[in-house]
């Protein structure tokens, strides 16, 4: 029988656009494995301070014991009374998903926020002034246990500054040159959030 609380996650998931992933046959490839890397030196703080009225902050670090490894965003989220606001953090890639049509991430979220969102950008875009790709995501909370979540390439849709640009050309799924996390206020969206959250992360793998 299925658990009033695993039903909740399930039914939130879709609500918010994403599905929770049960392990499936099929070709993936492992974009980042938290469990083995041994630094994340090349994730960059990207988070609203890149403007003047910006107050928040980001960082992403390894978690290691005796027993596991793995990462952890941590963000402090002050946005403006309007709910504009963002902290994350974004790393260069060389990606040819073209073959893959999810991106999976195996994690789960505490704090005080649960709505996140995976930002990408391709053909070696990588300014404030260009468009970047985004999907929406809820982090399942918890402190016990990982949960993994799947979004579709196809549903990422391009934003400038936190708004849609519904004319723009689609996510070039063959040439992904920047994946990006960010927890955001919601300046143009019905949930507003703040303050402090960690998001723990083992895996982001791309799945066909």
């Amino acid at each position: 029988m299925v658990s009033a609380m695993r039903l909740f996650q399930v039914l939130s998931s879709f609500v918010a656009g994403i599905t929770l992933m049960r392990p499936v046959n099929g070709e993936t490839m492992t974009l980042f494995d938290f469990k083995t890397l041994k630094n994340v030196d090349n994730w960059m703080e990207i988070s609203d301070t890149v403007r003047t009225v910006g107050k928040s902050k980001a960082t992403l670090v390894l978690q290691k014991t005796q027993v596991f490894q793995r990462a952890v965003l941590f963000t402090l989220l002050n946005p403006q009374p309007n709910g504009a606001g963002f902290a994350g953090v974004r790393t260069p890639t060389n990606l040819n998903l073209s073959s893959f049509k999810h991106i999976a991430i195996t994690c789960r979220g505490q704090g005080e926020n649960e709505h996140y969102k995976v930002v990408l950008r391709h053909n070696d875009l990588e300014t404030n002034e260009d468009i970047s790709y985004e999907q929406f995501f809820t982090a399942p909370m918890s402190s016990e246990k990982f949960s993994t979540i799947s979004m579709s390439l196809e549903n990422f849709k391009a934003y400038f500054r936190g708004r849609e640009v519904e004319d723009a050309t689609p996510l070039n799924t063959s040439n992904v040159t920047m994946f990006g996390l960010q927890v955001y206020g919601g300046v143009y969206l019905p949930i507003k959030q703040k303050g402090v959250s960690a998001l723990e992360i083992e895996t982001i793998v791309a799945t066909s």
